[in-house]
């Protein structure tokens, strides 16, 4: 069963940057879409970015454009998310999801059949 482990959360002042990693243990970790999400107010899960199997095509939510940046490297199954000039609205846990059956970027939460634990982002005014 695939496993996703998301590392690299704290606590950052507002400006400041952290990067995310997601490592996965799927053995077919370069053909998966990959996405990050975080809870919305209203606690549903939203789209932060995502990016296609083959690092090709990435999308960003519109609160992040400009500011987030996902990429990954398919040698090491690892996910990265790197967050600059953050502010305390990006406070949050941050997962990291993952598709094998579409070959495209994916923005809806129900798309992702493989999830990991979260790590929290606290971003401090």
């Amino acid at each position: 069963q695939l496993q996703l482990v998301e590392s690299g959360g704290g606590l950052v002042q507002a400006v400041g940057s952290l990067r995310l990693s997601c490592a996965s243990s799927g053995l077919i970790f370069s053909r998966d879409t990959m996405g990050w999400f975080r809870p919305a107010p209203g606690g549903e899960r939203e789209f932060v970015g995502g990016i296609t199997w083959d690092a090709r095509r990435a999308r960003y939510a519109d609160s992040v454009q400009g500011r987030f940046t996902v990429s990954r490297d398919n040698a090491t199954a690892t996910l990265y998310l790197q967050m600059n000039n953050l502010k305390p609205d990006d406070t949050a846990v941050y997962y990291c999801a993952a598709d094998r059956t579409q070959f495209t970027l994916l923005y809806s939460r129900t798309d992702y059949a493989s999830w990991g634990q979260g790590t929290q982002v606290t971003v401090s005014s």
